[in-house]
């Protein structure tokens, strides 16, 4: 009898072992609570405000402002409290003739980045009175897309991007991300020509060998990871010393390219997504930029951490599992990583000054708009 027990027994071990092992769960740091890390940056924001009700230097207080618009009213800050209603106004009056939202004057730099960023602080404010002014900088962002009509056909590197002056500046990936957002948030379908097109020159910034990227950087590192221009035969900002010969993918640019290429209507089933999500699953963190050197780890950490939510949350799970197997609550782990940065005056800002993080007033407005995933995440 006993022999015959420890046959069923073994015999139960075994087919417990051929079994596929469950995920294990990774155990956040205990919750903060998030409404009241925003009411701490709203405090710190209100005495940061410049008098005209702007944030930050210019002529940069112009996209720093919409930046923080959009994460104030996004973590429950009313459009007619203050500071936001101060903030609302200063962007008013950035609404050019032809439809930009970056200034009639020699101040306005960084026209398609800004407007941009402005369009998704007027949507934030009230979608239905800036409808008008935000379908004319939609208009004003396509025309400055860089396709045919701009003399750049399907073959060029700059096809379907977005830099950040129009004219002359080479398209990006941050550049094309903030684009598509802008669209995406006046409500332009993901058929438009302008998705289409973009996710052209997206998958051209992807270190993935395929029909979609022919570039000889692609094939070398082939993970699936994104960098920041394929534009001028590529070119990153790993490293500022290897600019065009350092072509490895980093955390800020890799999920960037994932959600905008969910945006443009890319399924999660295509081979870009699917190997893209692969190097995340390796490299998921939320202690550094993932990709990053050692040195340049904490270098766009806030910029990292906005857009991590925003890919979250376009991705539709409430978890993601690593290539480890463990099963991670990514708005746990962000407001973990949120709460033990916040300054006690209620800002962030990043140590390494690099990208303008040193910046508290845009750095509190990108950590804004990372919590407002927390709790309200919207695609």
């Amino acid at each position: 009898m006993r022999k015959h027990l420890s046959v069923m027994l073994a015999a139960c071990g075994a087919a417990v072992a051929l079994l596929p092992a469950r995920p294990s769960v990774a155990q956040p740091a205990p919750a903060a609570d998030p409404k009241a890390l925003a009411e701490n940056a709203a405090g710190f924001l209100k005495k940061s405000q410049n008098a005209d009700g702007s944030w930050g230097k210019e002529p940069q207080n112009r996209g720093v402002t919409g930046i923080v618009v959009a994460g104030l009213i996004r973590t429950g800050t009313k459009p007619d409290e203050a500071p936001v209603a101060k903030g609302v106004k200063f962007i008013e009056g950035l609404v050019s003739k032809d439809g930009h939202i970056a200034g009639n004057d020699d101040k306005a730099i960084l026209i398609n980045y800004t407007t941009s960023i402005n369009v998704m602080a007027l949507t934030a404010a009230d979608p239905d009175k800036y409808k008008a002014v935000v379908a004319g900088a939609a208009k004003y962002l396509k025309e400055y897309q860089w396709d045919e009509a701009r003399g750049k056909k399907e073959d060029s590197d700059f096809y379907g991007g977005a830099g950040y002056a129009g004219d002359k500046s080479r398209p990006d990936l941050s550049n094309t991300a903030f684009f598509l957002e802008a669209l995406k948030d006046a409500g332009v379908s993901k058929d438009d020509p302008a998705f289409k097109k973009a996710a052209v020159f997206v998958s051209r910034c992807q270190n993935l060998k395929s029909e979609f990227n022919q570039a000889p950087w692609a094939a070398k590192t082939n993970d699936g990871s994104f960098v920041y221009t394929g534009a001028n035969g590529g070119e990153n900002r790993r490293d500022d010393a290897a600019r065009t010969t350092d072509m490895g993918g980093y955390g800020s640019m890799t999920y960037a390219g994932i959600k905008s290429l969910i945006y443009a209507g890319v399924s999660k089933d295509d081979p870009r997504l699917k190997k893209a999500l692969e190097w995340v699953g390796k490299n998921y963190t939320l202690d550094a930029n993932p990709g990053m050197p050692e040195a340049n780890s904490q270098r766009g950490l806030y910029y990292y951490y906005h857009t991590f939510a925003k890919c979250m949350a376009a991705l539709g799970e409430d978890t993601f599992t690593d290539a480890k197997g463990v099963r991670h609550d990514w708005r746990a782990d962000l407001l973990a990583a949120l709460a033990k940065r916040q300054k006690p005056d209620g800002s962030w800002v990043n140590e390494n000054d690099r990208w303008m993080e040193g910046d508290p007033n845009l750095v509190t407005g990108y950590a804004l708009l990372a919590l407002s995933h927390v709790n309200k995440p919207h695609k």
